[in-house]
């Protein structure tokens, strides 16, 4: 995935934008003047300058926490705008300058008769899915007397739940291999779902934990889970679980929602 920094640039204008306008209108109503903190013998005292009173400055006593409170918070809203401010014209600045085209946009701007004889540098979505989605591997077998369930893409999976799994991925342009060995530390070990997070090009692992009432089971999917952890593949990083009981079937809510804010 190649970073649009020029959308970035966008958003972070808007959002720097948001906040100097918040923090503008706070100042409006803020306290004249400025504290300042003078220190004597291990003691901190207050003064307050350019107040609406006759002397240059005066001490802040204890009746005047909350003026004091308001001045500290003052100058900091006065910090928060200067840095937006200068941030934003620098990111102005440099807007106008990035280019409209960027080294790895020339190949989609190629006329046709031509693209078909290059290799791009780094390789379009599409040819990278592609590259990933038609790499062989041997798929765990699947004996004859497990029932067949089979998914939108022909493929034979273990449950019902896995055909839904599978099905929404693939509908939702999720790239995806069942069953894909990975080594994991001197072992090799099947990922039920073996994903291509597209956004940046990363590959992460999702397990459908479908008996989870079974004791026999969790403790095999604890061992598993555990083998995972010792070869640096951690949970919300690289791996990620989907469950259900025999009362609780796979929320498919619970799914989309892990397709949309996690694999796509």
């Amino acid at each position: 995935m190649i970073i649009d920094f020029k959308t970035r640039i966008e958003k972070r204008i808007e959002k720097l934008q948001e906040l100097y306008d918040k923090t503008a209108d706070l100042l409006k109503d803020a306290p004249k003047g400025h504290v300042y903190v003078k220190h004597r013998k291990n003691n901190c005292y207050y003064y307050h300058a350019g107040g609406d009173f006759k002397a240059k400055e005066r001490m802040l006593g204890k009746n005047d926490t909350g003026l004091r409170d308001s001045l500290m918070q003052k100058r900091y809203w006065e910090q928060v705008l200067d840095a937006a401010k200068i941030e934003l014209r620098v990111l102005k600045s440099f807007r106008k300058q990035y280019p409209n085209l960027v080294a790895e946009d020339v190949y989609d701007h190629i006329k046709p008769d031509r693209k078909p004889y290059i290799r791009p540098i780094i390789l379009t979505d599409e040819q990278y899915i592609s590259e990933w989605q038609n790499r062989p591997y041997d798929k765990k077998p699947i004996s004859d007397d497990v029932p067949r369930f089979e998914t939108l893409r022909g493929e034979r999976v273990r449950s019902k739940s896995e055909v839904i799994i599978a099905d929404r991925l693939y509908a939702n342009g999720i790239p995806y291999k069942y069953e894909c060995p990975i080594l994991v530390g001197d072992e090799i070990i099947h990922p039920d779902f073996t994903i291509l997070r597209v956004s940046d090009r990363k590959v992460v692992y999702l397990e459908h934990c479908g008996k989870v009432g079974d004791q026999d089971y969790a403790d095999d999917m604890t061992e598993r889970i555990n083998k995972y952890t010792l070869a640096g593949i951690y949970e919300r990083d690289r791996l990620f679980f989907t469950f259900e009981t025999a009362n609780k079937p796979l929320d498919v809510r619970v799914l989309d929602k892990m397709i949309n804010d996690i694999f796509k």
